[in-house]
């Protein structure tokens, strides 16, 4: 039988000496190997472990539950979520009510790229939104992304380094493994009826598009929310107010990088 992973996950409720070796103990008693270990948040261990046997991690999951020094708080198939946590310490922010929406700070860039990363690997169609106030690191973070999954990426409209407004793309820009960047406030509000028919057509492509100031996006075209797979805040700082004030006042204060 093929080996499994599994996301395990407690919460130390008196931590003291030989704790982690009697977990680990157990684990190699029940066969099952520890592939990542790593503290995440208020006094919570989570582990990537892989097991060839379902039933010894239904063994261990009852075992756990006895224990008086930890509390079992999750042991199921790895999410996304899961994966990065042990990796960098920490559960991503992600809105109760709406599910989509993911919350980063600027001192969060590692985070974010490798978050990206991971979303930028799977195939197909997928829309991403990424809000923030200018200079905070948005489209650094999608370019970041794009290496770190090995894709290559276009500019459809950008103003990273100057103002950029694509009418048409190189045959081998046209790629459903090429990551597609737009800027939702220099596409709708200062591009030609060219650029926009092919950000149309890039948007109808099976491949990943990232819609910087999604917003603005959303209420100058025929998309909605509901058409975005995901959105991302970054912030400079925690409670930083992301507006469009001054796009809306025509542009003439705000450097939209």
């Amino acid at each position: 039988m093929e080996e499994k992973q599994w996301y395990l996950e407690y919460q130390i409720n008196k931590n003291r000496p030989g704790l982690l070796g009697e977990v680990a103990s157990l684990l190699g008693m029940l066969r099952i190997n520890i592939m990542t270990i790593n503290g995440v948040e208020n006094q919570r261990r989570g582990m990537l472990i892989k097991s060839q046997n379902d039933e010894a991690i239904l063994r261990l999951k009852y075992i756990l539950e006895t224990m008086d020094f930890i509390t079992l708080r999750k042991i199921r198939e790895p999410k996304l979520r899961d994966l990065l946590a042990v990796r960098h310490g920490r559960y991503i922010e992600r809105d109760e009510d709406e599910k989509k929406l993911f919350r980063f700070v600027r001192d969060e860039l590692g985070l974010l790229v490798d978050f990206m990363a991971e979303l930028f690997k799977k195939d197909g169609h997928r829309l991403i939104g990424i809000r923030g106030m200018p200079r905070v690191g948005k489209t650094e973070s999608v370019v970041a992304a794009s290496v770190c999954a090995s894709k290559r990426w276009s500019f459809l409209s950008s103003t990273l380094l100057r103002q950029t407004i694509r009418s048409q793309l190189a045959d081998d820009e046209l790629s459903e493994d090429h990551i597609y960047i737009i800027d939702g406030i220099v596409s709708t509000m200062r591009a030609s009826e060219r650029h926009q028919m092919l950000v149309s057509e890039i948007m109808r492509l099976p491949a990943t598009k990232v819609v910087e100031h999604p917003d603005i996006f959303i209420r100058e075209t025929e998309y909605t929310l509901d058409d975005f797979d995901y959105i991302i805040e970054l912030r400079s700082e925690e409670g930083e107010k992301i507006t469009y004030e001054a796009v809306e006042s025509g542009f003439s204060s705000f450097d939209i990088s």
